[in-house]
């Protein structure tokens, strides 16, 4: 089945890394025509817009896009495109699993995590403005209607995937309202599924400490957009770091897979980046659109690399490039 797929490749090490999963995926024999579009600051020099409408167009046309990094500037500049992505295509999940990889050392072993994070409002909403010289305000949004999509679409998941515990995260106890909204509506969906789902709830700051001493405990995370930005960048650190953890976006019509580490301009053109992250982000969208036992196939030819330990990026303690790496799972897919 050949399958049309909308394809941003980002910046910095974007184009690198969303090239390196296109020929993995060639090789696997995958039939993908793709849609290539600019976004962000690649975007912004070609049409004086970071967030094209010929690309979101795309990606409501074809339902599938695949995301290289895209860069945010700090402190000034325009405002973030993933942000911006999500809330224009109502992308209101977002979906990081972090499970340890075969060959990759990380502090802690057999991590099964799966962290389910609002996606469109909280702080992320981006209302700012100046009282008076050097007083700025950013209003926390948190809506009934957010809050009972993203905690259904946990429970669903919890249920599909036969995971057995959600833990709610929040700081309620400070932010009553706010976060006691969000805790009120994961609370209306999980009486639900009380004979199916065990339900729990943490402070955001002691289930960060608790993550780092006893994370084998805790199994799927349900959190608002900030504290879920913060925890899901934790937990991947409890498994080797952001360039090996995935992530997705869904909406009721759409799904963005991205990687979710940023643009890395540093190493940018020098053929040092990992692509580990985008092509399990990729492999999470082959799962998406039923294309589950390539999908085995691609990720049994990583796991294959990553044992023998004979091709590896710099960042996983090796010497080589980024073509190195994709050619050797490209021999794997092939063999």
């Amino acid at each position: 089945m050949k399958h049309v797929i909308t394809l941003i490749p980002g910046d910095g090490i974007g184009p690198e890394v969303t090239e390196s999963v296109v020929r993995i995926f060639k090789a696997a024999g995958l039939q993908i025509d793709w849609e290539r579009h600019d976004a962000g600051v690649t975007a912004f020099d070609k049409t004086e817009e970071t967030l094209p409408i010929a690309l979101l167009d795309s990606i409501r046309r074809n339902k599938v896009a695949l995301k290289g990094p895209v860069t945010t500037p700090i402190g000034q500049g325009f405002t973030s495109v993933n942000v911006g992505l999500r809330k224009a295509l109502d992308l209101y999940a977002n979906l990081r699993p972090v499970r340890n990889l075969p060959g990759v050392t990380s502090r802690y072993t057999d991590i099964d995590l799966i962290i389910v994070r609002e996606n469109t409002e909280d702080l992320y909403a981006g209302l700012e403005h100046e009282v008076i010289p050097g007083v700025v305000e950013s209003l926390k949004i948190i809506t009934e209607r957010a809050s009972t999509n993203i905690a259904r679409f946990a429970f669903d998941y919890a249920v599909t995937h036969q995971r057995k515990k959600i833990t709610a995260i929040h700081k309620a106890n400070i932010m009553k309202l706010s976060d006691g909204l969000f805790l009120d509506s994961c609370r209306a969906v999980a009486r639900d599924h009380m004979d199916d789902i065990a339900y729990e709830e943490r402070i955001v700051d002691a289930a960060c400490m608790h993550l780092v001493m006893h994370p084998e405990t805790m199994d799927v995370l349900l959190l608002p957009n900030l504290y879920g930005d913060i925890v899901s960048d934790l937990c991947a650190g409890l498994v080797g770091g952001l360039g090996v953890v995935p992530g997705a976006n869904f909406g009721r019509d759409s799904a963005v897979f991205e990687a979710v580490h940023g643009s890395a301009p540093d190493i940018a053109l020098a053929n040092l980046a990992n692509p580990t992250a985008l092509l399990l982000s990729g492999l999470m969208m082959l799962d998406h659109i039923g294309e589950r036992e390539t999908a085995t196939k691609v990720r049994a030819g990583l796991d294959a690399v990553l044992m023998t330990g004979a091709v590896r990026t710099r960042d996983l303690g090796g010497d080589a490039t980024t073509t190195a790496f994709t050619d050797a799972i490209c021999r794997e897919v092939h063999a």
